[in-house]
């Protein structure tokens, strides 16, 4: 994972032009990084995505996305109540070599701070772990996840955004849409990016990556902590 530096994913150390095209240009090293030790491995521990759907356009969340939007406030934790998570987050950037960086605790997600934060207008991009060789990560089953289920992110200036999953895809990595999970789609929407699908046993990667597209629901008030949250940290029952 680490040491990864194809050339087409190179960049110069400055930044030009919009954040998203910076984001662009790491696709290769963005998405394929996102699990560590696997080499050990020789089965796929990710259970299947879900549907293999376009996230949903611009024109069809005009009307519903919230007027309110958020002022740039660094995530601190992150809430998944269908899954059980509740964690604290970490940052991300650029790695010297100019490749994205990815977390370093399979248990901890991470924010990339080169986009938008949680609730700002465009896409905020959190990444985190599926698994490495000492078990299941943070993002084990972010794929059983389903249109309507919630995602709630506290931001360091005590509010709380809450988003609502749309959608669930997953992409083989030499396809993965990059334009799609980093740039602005004009409303504020968070994309969770892990790795998916099958397993490659001689290269140490999954072949696929598993996106959750999610949409801006509402911004809890100042002083909300994410552990006050309606049924944060544990599983929401589906029926």
């Amino acid at each position: 994972m680490e040491g990864e530096s194809p050339a087409a994913t190179r960049l110069p150390r400055h930044r030009s032009g919009p954040w998203w095209v910076l984001a662009t240009a790491l696709l290769a090293a963005a998405v394929a990084c996102l699990v560590l030790g696997l080499h050990t491995y020789g089965r796929s521990l990710a259970p299947p995505a879900g549907a293999q759907l376009p996230p949903p356009p611009a024109a069809a969340k005009d009307a519903a996305a919230p007027a309110a939007t958020v002022a740039r406030s660094t995530p601190v934790a992150l809430g998944i109540p269908a899954l059980g998570v509740q964690v604290s987050l970490s940052t991300l950037g650029l790695n010297p070599d100019g490749t994205v960086q990815v977390p370093t605790d399979i248990q901890q997600p991470g924010w990339y701070r080169l986009g938008p934060s949680p609730g700002q207008v465009g896409s905020a991009v959190i990444l985190g772990h599926v698994d490495s060789y000492v078990g299941p990560g943070v993002f084990f089953k972010l794929s059983t996840l389903v249109a309507g289920d919630r995602v709630d992110v506290a931001l360091a200036d005590g509010l709380t955004a809450t988003f609502a999953v749309d959608t669930v895809v997953s992409y083989p990595k030499t396809q993965f849409p990059t334009s799609l999970v980093y740039a602005s789609r004009g409303y504020p929407a968070l994309q969770l990016v892990t790795c998916g699908g099958t397993f490659d046993p001689q290269s140490g990667h999954y072949l696929s990556n598993v996106v959750v597209y999610t949409s801006l629901l509402s911004i809890g008030g100042a002083g909300q902590a994410p552990s006050t949250l309606a049924g944060a940290g544990a599983p929401a029952a589906r029926g």
